[in-house]
Order: C-alpha cells, then sequence, then structure tokens
C-alpha cells in the first residue's frame, strides 16, 4: 500500500460516523434543525481537504489464445485471489432460454470430464482454494472467483483450468438443481418483499430481461445439459475472458502458470449481445398486489434511472445517499426515527449497460400506510424543490469517500474497482478521481437528478399488502394497474 493509501485509510478511520452529523435542511432555512427531536450524534474533525489517492495500476498480460490478464502484485500475505469475468451473462440469454447462464455458471464445479462434483470439492479443500461462478438473469457478465495459497497456484489453476474447459454438466446434479430452485422460488414468493422487488422491476421494464430477479420457472424447467454445453461453447471463450488477479505471484510467474494450464483453451468466435427495446412508463401507475389480512404493506416507488457511464452517476450518488443511502438519510430518519412507521426506510439506484432503476423502499404497518405514503412522497418532492443545506451535503460527501478510502484496504474491493473500469472501458485514473468527482456535486446537481429521475409523472408505485385496506390511499398517486400474472 502506498504512502497515500494508508494516510487516507487512516484519516478516514476518523470518520466512520460522519453521514451522521447532521440532520436535513428545513424549508428556508440555511442550517439544519432535527425533525421532532431527534437529535444526532457523531460528529468528528476532520480534515476538510479531499482525500486524493494513487491507486497502484495492474500489470498487464495477454495469453497466446487472447486471454487479458491484470495483475496487483502484492507480496504482504502469500495469498492469492482471482476473478474471471466472461462477456455475456444473463444478457446473452436466448429469449426463449432464460437462466441458461445462471444455471450455466451454477454447475460448473458439478463435474468435468475428468473429475466428479465430489472430486472437484475435495481436491479444492484439500488444496486451501475455493471456486465459485454466478450470472444473474440481468447481468452482461458471469463471474468466476477462485482464491487459495499462493504456494497451491499451480495445483488450484490445474482444477480451474479444467472446470472452465471441460464441464460436463450431469443430468443427475441439472435436475438437483431444478429442485432446490423451485422450493427456493416457493420461499421467496411468500416473502413480500421479493414480490413487490419483482413487481418493480416488471412494471419498469416489461419484457426486458432487466425484469427479471430470477428466470422464469417454466424456463428453468426446460432446460437441459445440452442447452447448458451449447451456452458454455459459444459464451466461454478466451478472447471473450479477462482475469483479475491479486496476491503474491508475479505477472511473469503467473502467465507461465496460466499458458500452461489455459493456453489449450480454444479461441472462439465472440457472439454479439442484443437486446429488446426498452420502452419505459409513459405514465404514472399504482400496482397493488392483494394479500387479504397482510398486517404490512410492502411499497416500491421509482422509475426508469441511468447506464453506469452515465453523467449523472457521481451526482445520483451522493442524491441515494442523502435520501435513503443510510441511518442518516431523510428517508430513515423521517419514517422510522421520527413517524416510527417502519424498522427501516431506505432508496437504492442501479445502472450498468443499459439504464438502471431508482427506487425508495420501505415495509409499514398496514394502518399507517396512508401516512409513509405521503411522507415518502414529501421527501421525493423536498430533494428536487429545495437545495440541500450546506452541512448535510459535505457531511454527505465526507461519508462516501470515506466510505471509499477505507475499502481500499480489501483485495476484493480492489477487484471489483478494477472490474468495473475494465467492463465500461473507464479510464485508469478513474478510482484515483472518485473522491474529487464527489466532492464536485453541488445541491443543484442535487436538485437536477431527483427532478429528472424521481419526477412524479414516470414514477411506478407498488404496494404489496391488504388491497383492500390500501387501495383508496395508493390510487390517488397514479392509474391502478394490474399486477403481471395477474387475471384482475
Amino acid at each position: 500500500m502506498t504512502k497515500n493509501l494508508k494516510w487516507i485509510v487512516y484519516t478516514a478511520a476518523l470518520v466512520p460516523l460522519l453521514c451522521l452529523g447532521q440532520t436535513p435542511a428545513a424549508p428556508g432555512q440555511a442550517e439544519p434543525e432535527s425533525i421532532s427531536q431527534v437529535e444526532l450524534k457523531g460528529k468528528v474533525p476532520v480534515n476538510p481537504e479531499t482525500l486524493r489517492v494513487k491507486l497502484p495500476r495492474p500489470q498487464e498480460a495477454v495469453l497466446s489464445n487472447g486471454l487479458r490478464v491484470y495483475l496487483l502484485e502484492d507480496r504482504k500475505l502469500p495469498t492469492f485471489a482471482m476473478y474471471f469475468v466472461v462477456k455475456g451473462g444473463g444478457l446473452a440469454d436466448p429469449p426463449d432460454k432464460r437462466g441458461v447462464a445462471m444455471v450455466t455458471a451454477s454447475l460448473l464445479r458439478e463435474g468435468t470430464k475428468e473429475r466428479t462434483s465430489r472430486e472437484i470439492a475435495e481436491q479444492l479443500a484439500t488444496l486451501g482454494s475455493s471456486m465459485s461462478a454466478s450470472a444473474s438473469p440481468s447481468s452482461g457478465e458471469s463471474g468466476i472467483s477462485v482464491s487459495g495459497l499462493s504456494d497451491n497456484l499451480d495445483a488450484t489453476l490445474a482444477i480451474v483450468a479444467d472446470v472452465l474447459r471441460h464441464p460436463t454438466f450431469p443430468q443427475t446434479e441439472l435436475d438437483k438443481f431444478k429442485a432446490r430452485f423451485a422450493s427456493q422460488l416457493q420461499y421467496q414468493r411468500s416473502l413480500p418483499g421479493f414480490i413487490a422487488q419483482e413487481q418493480f422491476l416488471s412494471a419498469i421494464y416489461g419484457e426486458h430481461p432487466g425484469s427479471l430477479i430470477v428466470p422464469p420457472e417454466d424456463a428453468i424447467a426446460a432446460l437441459t445439459s445440452k442447452d447448458l454445453a451449447a451456452y458454455h461453447a459459444r459464451i466461454y471463450r478466451p478472447n471473450n475472458t479477462f482475469l483479475l488477479a491479486h496476491g503474491d505471484v508475479s505477472l511473469k510467474d503467473l502467465t507461465a502458470k496460466l499458458e500452461r494450464a489455459l493456453g489449450g483453451w480454444e479461441k472462439g468466435a465472440i457472439p454479439d449481445t442484443k437486446l429488446p427495446d426498452l420502452s419505459p412508463p409513459t405514465k404514472a401507475r399504482v400496482f397493488i398486489v392483494d394479500r387479504p389480512g397482510s398486517v404490512q404493506t410492502s411499497l416500491r416507488i421509482g422509475a426508469l434511472g441511468i447506464e453506469r457511464k452515465s453523467e449523472d452517476y457521481f451526482a445520483m450518488v451522493v442524491t441515494n445517499h442523502i435520501l435513503g443511502g443510510g441511518p442518516a438519510s431523510r428517508l430513515f430518519m423521517n419514517l422510522r426515527e421520527d413517524k416510527g412507521y417502519t424498522y427501516g426506510a431506505s432508496s437504492t439506484f442501479t445502472g450498468s449497460t443499459f439504464p438502471g432503476f431508482v427506487a425508495a423502499v420501505t415495509d409499514v404497518r398496514t394502518e399507517v400506510t396512508e401516512g409513509a405514503m405521503r411522507e415518502l412522497m414529501k421527501e421525493l418532492e423536498r430533494l428536487a424543490k429545495e437545495p440541500v443545506g450546506k452541512s448535510e451535503l459535505e457531511n454527505a460527501k465526507r461519508a462516501l469517500v470515506g466510505r471509499f478510502a477505507l475499502s481500499l484496504d480489501s483485495p476484493q474491493a480492489l477487484l471489483s474497482n478494477l472490474a468495473t473500469q475494465k467492463i465500461y472501458g473507464f479510464p485508469d485514473d478513474y478510482w484515483d478521481t472518485y473522491p474529487q468527482h464527489i466532492d464536485a456535486i453541488t445541491a443543484k446537481d442535487i436538485q437536477r437528478v431527483a427532478q429528472k429521475y424521481y419526477a412524479p409523472d414516470r414514477l411506478q408505485f407498488v404496494a404489496v399488502g391488504d388491497a383492500g385496506a390500501v387501495r383508496e390511499i395508493l390510487e390517488q398517486y397514479g392509474t391502478v394497474a394490474s399486477p403481471s400474472g395477474s387475471k384482475e
């Protein structure tokens, strides 16, 4: 770790509760006042200068088969961590086989031409190594994580290479996966929060794969071992993959070991991923999923958001933090600490190669649904109409920069940041300048993105609860529409 980075982490350690320093500004006041006597504590002295950092640049190489390698060499511990990023993910699923990327990744370790599922698990455990793979139905990549002791890197890579190149996707393992998936989905569909999120994404994305938390059950049930093998042969190619590595190994040694293990992995034609057109809703709509007699209402309010490369990204980071990004946020302080409507209220936003979403989220008691909706809308409107107070804005920015600085001591965070940089083609100094980008956000930026992405006429409202108790409350916010899958 560089001197600059050590100083940043040390300084950031002084401000873990910085975001608790002030409450939101009241209308017409330059400085904030407390919300109904809720007092926030945790203010600490902080260096007012923006933190600066220059992160280590990865060493780079390309194998003979086109696999790109990025290494962050670190000799502090005799360990290594690797992350293979295979482009495609769930976005490369054929429309009639949604979920094939997810299942392919999940079953990579379940048998090869040389090793059974049990042998793979036992050999990795003997080496003190781990390997996992995953892909979501709305992701643009599949990821394979590998870690272990640097002394066992060769032996670990031999297993990894076998798994990457020669998975057999045994039908018996696929049948077990389908049974687990059906059982887990049945449980998830009993949870109001899951139902609300599923309906919310359906409202935002329609038939676009961005609507999928999990693939359709009938699509998973129809998958065959041949389907997985075909997807693997089409997508899992070295020239469609890059490798991020961190740990106790030199680039020369790593590339030599990778050539021995993966040099025979053959290139292939890189497929284009074509997504259906995204047609966002043109008016405010309300979706009520009825759970008769429910004692709570799960609420989701939001709209289509930004792509990850959007110029509004950093403004959205700060806006989201102020609105509902933590225990000092406006939603949390209002709905939980002041009104006592809920155990928690938050906001979130996403974005990748296609536009993500913005959302305010909470679960409240049925009898306070009306008050909760009123306060949620009040906070969204206040963010768009009133400039954020100076203290609140500065506290939010310092908290975000402090959290970022603290994360830089984690190899996983460094690899995650590097993956983001490579996936989206950001410049080499992208993460070096993160604190400056956050610090540059103004109150006008907050208002601008709040007005744009939380505009009332584009919001989608989802409520899962007792429809008889909440319908009249919700219908004043938009046209009531039938939930997806509903016969209403």
